[in-house]
């Protein structure tokens, strides 16, 4: 269970790698088909911004086997000198309730507070899209 908090291989192998074997272990685990796409000029992070991201894509991963039905999933990462961006996307039902305005379920639960509040505290923002087709965050 501590492997799946915080991997070992992420200190030692980064990111990208902690990113595939999660991504083949959650396909096992969920039956989650997901098509990783990483840019391949990812460097390595600093540590706190590799935690993040590995936390909120277990986090949206979980959240996709949990609430979409989705049995498919696509995750993006792409970076460049000033941004790393992160996209997660299903295609399942949507979240209920979504506010459009607010670009977040109008009762955001624990797991989607905590991912904003990780990215908040990177001075990132954190944006979610959802709709009968799927959701993308």
């Amino acid at each position: 269970m501590s492997h799946l908090l915080h991997p070992p291989l992420l200190n030692e192998a980064g990111l990208k790698s902690s990113l595939r074997w999660y991504v083949e272990g959650s396909a096992e685990r969920r039956g989650i088909q997901v098509d990783l796409q990483l840019d391949s000029n990812l460097p390595r992070l600093p540590q706190e911004v590799e935690t993040t991201v590995f936390r909120i894509v277990q986090e949206s991963l979980t959240n996709i086997h949990r609430h979409s039905g989705s049995k498919n999933a696509s995750l993006q990462i792409v970076h460049n000198p000033q941004t790393t961006r992160v996209e997660v996307r299903d295609e399942g039902r949507g979240i209920a309730q979504f506010d459009p305005a607010k670009s977040l379920p109008m009762r955001a639960g624990v797991e989607i507070q905590g991912m904003q509040e990780r990215v908040r505290q990177l001075q990132g923002t954190f944006e979610i899209k959802s709709g009968e087709s799927g959701t993308t965050q």
